[in-house]
């Protein structure tokens, strides 16, 4: 399957709207915990799929052909790294995992403090 391209239909755009096609890209199985995962340095395939806990190794082979194919991840001699621009989106998201730890605390049962800790364990990556 090839990735989603701007200008292309693609989920949730007939026109191919950039934004969509990032999320189409984005909300593929395990797109966005690989690239949660490379965000703290290098890693090799089978670190990755540890790191991914039940990801498949037919799933992380296809979602990094499909990263690398985007230019949000590339190959070095230490394993997978994100791109420049993959850091960039991943700087990007950050924001938006600090909004949703605030979400949790409306919508879940769990203390405040309970999401608080997870933020700061999170962040030890």
């Amino acid at each position: 399957m090839a990735i989603p391209c701007p200008g292309k239909p693609v989920r949730g755009s007939q026109t191919g709207a950039p934004i969509m096609a990032a999320f189409d890209l984005l909300g593929r199985r395990w797109a966005m915990g690989i690239i949660w995962n490379l965000s703290s340095g290098a890693a090799t395939f089978r670190s990755l799929q540890s790191a991914c806990e039940t990801i498949s190794p037919s799933i992380l082979n296809s979602r990094l052909k499909d990263l690398r194919e985007a230019g949000l991840i590339d190959r070095s001699d230490d394993g997978y790294i994100l791109t420049p621009m993959g850091e960039e989106l991943f700087q990007i998201l950050t924001p938006f995992g600090d909004w949703a730890i605030k979400w949790a605390k409306d919508v879940t049962n769990e203390s405040a403090e309970y999401w608080d800790n997870y933020r700061k364990s999170d962040t030890k990556k």
